[in-house]
């Protein structure tokens, strides 16, 4: 099949790899503009972008994919399929309706769970023990498409969203590779979402991202793993952001001295160093060991070795 590729970020490259070895003809690889990166603001190329020239294929780059001006030149392209992964914008009724087998999805949830733009952070804050990739047919809805494949991962207590995602994003190849066959063997079967089942997952904003030590002590942990390796959860040190990167666990016998009862302590409040590990934060319901750490204007650090040049004493609290 003729095929246009939509896609953006890291998720979508093994997807355009797949396509690459599928027998099938990827016409065009359409993705967003470039954008400033970096302390430097930096123009930089997005992953999808620097796949696609490596592999010798044409890249286009429209700032709003719904212009008339860019409804006519996918038009021109004639592509039988159009397969969007993360391409990061939405499509019109016109772009929907241009190819022969209209224009499919991967999406990395099992849909009708967790539809819109962050749905693996959002498996992980919510604690789902399992997650996966959707194929979608797509309609003029957000995520709405009836289904045509999906797959399932575990998910651990130890996995972060970085972890999901790369597991997300080679499944959600594979799954792509099959689907593409289905459809044009007329062999794909499409079936509805149950939409009162459905869930959104939100863009994240910093409110989002701010963590309230008044939580569980699951919770937050959730958060923190949810929001690793980006964009980051925080707390706030004095007037400065504090982002921690890596929580566990812990009981207060692992803080060498007197500790009162936790419950004469408050949410966000320090009860002390724990060696070899970093220090412990009062939660809701307990408490939390901080291990991994960035202060503000400072590199990302184990939060043992943060302890020994930073005022970390019992009382101080995180808010």
């Amino acid at each position: 099949m003729r095929i246009v590729f939509m896609g953006t970020p890291d998720f979508a490259v093994p997807c355009l790899k797949a396509l690459q070895v599928s027998g099938h003809e990827i016409i065009t690889v359409v993705t967003q503009p470039d954008r400033p990166k970096g302390r430097g603001h930096r123009l930089s190329p997005p992953p999808i972008k620097t796949a696609a020239i490596e592999a010798g294929l044409r890249v286009w780059q429209p700032k709003k994919i719904k212009t008339q001006e860019c409804v006519a030149g996918l038009r021109q392209l004639l592509p039988e399929i159009i397969v969007v992964v993360a391409f990061g914008q939405l499509l019109s009724k016109e772009i929907l309706e241009i190819p022969r087998y209209g224009c499919i999805n991967v999406h990395a949830s099992l849909l009708p769970k967790y539809r819109g733009a962050a749905p693996i952070h959002w498996a992980l804050i919510n604690g789902e023990t399992e997650t996966g990739v959707t194929i979608m047919q797509m309609d003029e809805g957000l995520d709405t498409g009836d289904m045509i494949l999906s797959g399932k991962i575990p998910v651990t207590a130890e996995d972060n969203t970085g972890t999901v995602h790369d597991k997300l994003a080679g499944l959600g190849a594979g799954l792509l590779a099959e689907a593409l066959n289905l459809i044009e063997s007329g062999k794909a079967v499409r079936v509805p979402q149950a939409n009162e089942f459905f869930s959104y997952a939100p863009l994240l904003t910093k409110e989002h991202e701010k963590i309230d030590w008044a939580k569980s002590s699951v919770e937050i942990y959730n958060l923190v793993r949810g929001l690793t390796p980006w964009p980051g959860a925080y707390t706030m040190l004095g007037n400065k952001v504090l982002k921690i990167w890596g929580v566990q666990a812990c009981t207060t016998d692992r803080i060498p001295g007197p500790i009162p009862e936790l419950s004469e302590y408050r949410p966000g409040e320090v009860l002390g160093i724990i060696p070899e590990v970093g220090f412990a934060v009062a939660t809701g319901n307990g408490c939390l060991a901080v291990t991994e750490l960035q202060l503000q204007g400072s590199r990302r650090m184990q939060a043992v070795d943060f302890v020994h040049g930073h005022d970390i004493t019992k009382g101080l609290f995180l808010n």
